[in-house]
C-alpha cells in the first residue's frame, strides 16, 4: 500500500515523464527549423509499419486448420477494408470491425 506522498510522487513523475515525451519534439524540431531527412523518412513510413505489426500481432494465434479455420478475422478483416475504403474513417473501421468481430465469436462461431 502506497503512502500518500508516495502517490504524489508517481503521479508527478508520471507527470512530467509525459510532458517530456510530449514537448521534446517541438523544442528539437521547431516549425521554423527543417527537420532531418531521417526524421521525415521514419514520420512517412512508420505508421504503416505500426499497423501492419499491430495486424500480424493480432493474428499471430489465429489457426486455420481447426474450427473456425480465421474465417471470424478475415470476415472482420475484410469489412475493415471495405469501411475504410468506403468511408475513409480509421474510427468507423476500427470500431466497425472489432464490433463485427466480436459478434462473430460470441454469438455466430461458438
Amino acid at each position: 500500500m502506497l503512502t500518500p506522498i508516495q502517490i504524489i510522487i508517481t503521479i508527478l513523475a508520471v507527470a512530467v515523464g509525459t510532458m517530456i515525451t510530449r514537448f521534446t519534439p517541438f523544442l528539437l524540431f521547431p516549425e521554423s527549423k527543417e527537420p532531418p531527412k531521417m526524421v521525415t523518412y521514419l514520420g512517412n513510413v512508420l505508421p504503416a509499419a505500426m499497423m501492419g505489426l499491430l495486424v500480424i500481432y493480432c493474428l499471430k494465434g489465429v489457426s486455420v486448420v481447426e474450427e473456425p479455420h480465421g474465417l471470424p478475422e478475415l470476415i472482420a478483416i475484410v469489412a475493415i477494408v471495405i469501411l475504410h475504403k468506403w468511408k475513409d474513417n480509421v474510427l468507423l473501421s476500427i470500431g466497425g470491425g472489432t464490433v463485427l468481430y466480436m459478434i462473430l465469436v460470441q454469438l455466430v462461431f461458438i
